[in-house]
């Protein structure tokens, strides 16, 4: 196989799509690029979908990535509207739905995820939204009517976020959630109990600790009945349980898939000439040292970015600890960071004031971090986190110590064994 590829073809027209289309021009690549879609749009940004787009503060053009102007004018084809089936490595090409081939030398999979469906919920039901595309976000919009009343299921990050956003148009959310508190796995017990307080301080009626058992729709609205007799109704409800990889594609091309697809530090999977990026890989993390898959923005960009670069065979590593960021309820949210089985956790400001930043350590090292309001103490655990470090915790908790001082001197501690090495 040649190092330098005469075309791409990327399988997902995606914000990881996107991005790698414009760094394979931005880097000096003049073959053909063609981005293959199931949705009939070209990409566009997803987290305008819970919140400006939801609310009516913009439209779908203000989501756009990429314009038509510009993939004419970068040389980039659109197949939009019909889905791919497979690669077929030996005659290099995607088998298309309709029958129909696109032929490539280089393939990425930026197939993304579906949302999370609930058992014996219809899904073609007006009144029944799994938040997931641009189509999804202008129906539900149709739905918000000041005075009315949402159901919502789940109340991780999207399912917040949208309760938020109804409630800034005059709708009623009803928030209900199977784990004890919002985000419980990702944040724990302590800050989910935050993220609670401020759903109900904001006027979500929450109920936390609760199954769905049924949901029923008419021509009035909906019912959502859950496991202890909890009957909930509302106009609408949105479905925010979580997401699948769609590794469809992956599979019927004998690429290597658990919990998505996997991917080493450079976005290659188990196929020569086959890499997959954004929120469908799951990448080994060489910060982490295990398989992990995210769902995020942030991750979306770095991998289509790094991919892109392995793809013009121009070795790049994906190391970046993990962020986010969520605008809820008058709060700037941030996560940064991976912590499975954290056993510490360090708070520096003020968790009733809603301006803080708790640090997640396992056997003393950083593993991640979540904030309120405090963007500057993220992107400075982020630092921290990168390295391995270790900091003590109570510097980590005192405001007085300037956390990227922290992050200087852990690169000290790195370069010191390499020195005494040297000698």
């Amino acid at each position: 196989m040649s190092d330098t590829p005469r075309s791409v073809v990327v399988i997902g027209a995606s914000q990881t799509a996107a991005v790698a289309a414009r760094t394979l021009r931005r880097r000096g690549f003049d073959g053909g690029i063609v981005l293959v879609g199931d949705e009939p749009h070209a990409p566009y940004q997803r987290p305008p979908l819970s919140k400006e787009l939801l609310e009516g503060a913009a439209d779908d053009s203000d989501a756009a990535l990429l314009t038509e102007q510009w993939c004419r004018d970068n040389a980039v084809e659109l197949r939009l509207g019909t889905p791919a089936r497979r690669i077929d490595t030996a005659a290099g090409a995607v088998e298309l739905a309709d029958g129909t081939t696109v032929p490539g030398d280089r393939f990425l999979l930026a197939t993304g995820a579906s949302a999370r469906r609930l058992p014996g919920v219809a899904e073609d039901d007006e009144r029944i939204v799994h938040l997931r595309g641009l189509d999804d976000a202008l129906r539900l919009r149709s739905l918000l009517r000041p005075g009315g009343r949402l159901v919502i299921v789940g109340a991780g990050f999207v399912g917040s976020e949208v309760a938020s956003t109804a409630l800034a148009r005059g709708v009623r959310p009803v928030v209900i959630e199977q784990a004890p508190v919002p985000q419980a796995r990702v944040l724990g017990e302590e800050m989910g109990a935050f993220c609670a307080d401020v759903q109900r301080a904001a006027g979500v009626e929450l109920h936390t600790g609760e199954t769905v058992a049924s949901v029923r729709t008419g021509p009035d609205g909906v019912v959502v009945t859950t496991e202890s007799g909890l009957r909930v109704e509302g106009d609408a409800v949105v479905v925010a349980v979580g997401a699948v990889p769609n590794t469809a594609v992956a599979r019927a091309s004998g690429i290597a898939v658990e919990n998505g697809v996997l991917v080493d530090e450079r976005c290659r999977t188990s196929v020569p000439g086959i890499f997959a990026a954004g929120d469908v890989a799951n990448h080994r993390h060489p910060v982490y040292g295990r398989w992990v898959r995210v769902e995020h923005f942030d991750n979306a960009n770095k991998q289509g970015m790094v991919a892109a670069k392995n793809i013009l065979g121009r070795p790049a590593v994906h190391g970046d600890p993990h962020w986010f960021w969520s605008d809820q309820f008058g709060l700037n949210l941030q996560h940064v960071g991976h912590a499975r089985s954290w056993d510490r956790l360090v708070v520096r400001g003020s968790v009733a004031e809603r301006d803080f930043t708790a640090f997640y350590l396992e056997e003393g090292v950083l593993r991640a971090a979540f904030a309120a309001e405090r963007g500057g103490d993220v992107m400075a655990a982020k630092e921290l986190i990168a390295r391995g470090a270790a900091p003590d915790p109570a510097r980590l908790a005192d405001e007085d110590v300037d956390l990227a001082e922290l992050a200087g001197q852990a690169d000290e501690a790195a370069a010191e064994p390499a020195l005494a090495g040297g000698k």
